[in-house]
């Protein structure tokens, strides 16, 4: 399985277009390593984009974990964006939507950090509602 991870620049906000599989092995230690060495590199502000993400498995959720932690401790943060029906379940059912903030749209999940501008956040109740 091919594994990318594309990095790109939006106002000032790093995203990262997770491409693949995030689990153990390869992926998940790719993924950590980039974001590490962008928290070198200064970056307080990031986005993961896993629209193309179609599997995340224990590694690859504590990966997320982890590497928002460290986000967290270096005063910045991690926003997740475009999650599939099957990650967004994942999260609600690890209850790991109280960690991060999910959003569907890129414009909401960068304006997220400017605390003077309107965002939309993914509604989790309608989603939970929904599956039933």
């Amino acid at each position: 399985m091919q594994f990318d991870l594309n990095e790109r620049e939006r106002e000032g906000v790093k995203i990262i277009d997770v491409d693949g599989r995030l689990v153990l092995g390869g992926p998940a230690t790719e993924l950590r390593e980039r974001i590490k060495s962008l928290q070198e590199a200064g970056t307080r502000q990031l986005v993961l984009n896993l629209e193309y993400c179609d599997y995340i498995d224990s590694t690859g959720l504590g990966t997320l974990v982890m590497t928002a932690t460290s986000m967290q401790k270096a005063a910045g943060g991690m926003k997740l964006l475009r999650l599939n029906k099957r990650n967004l379940e994942l999260m609600v059912i690890t209850k790991l939507t109280t960690i991060f903030e999910i959003f569907n749209d890129e414009t909401d999940a960068v304006n997220s950090f400017f605390p003077d501008r309107k965002i939309n956040r993914f509604d989790i109740l309608s989603f939970v509602k929904d599956k039933k």
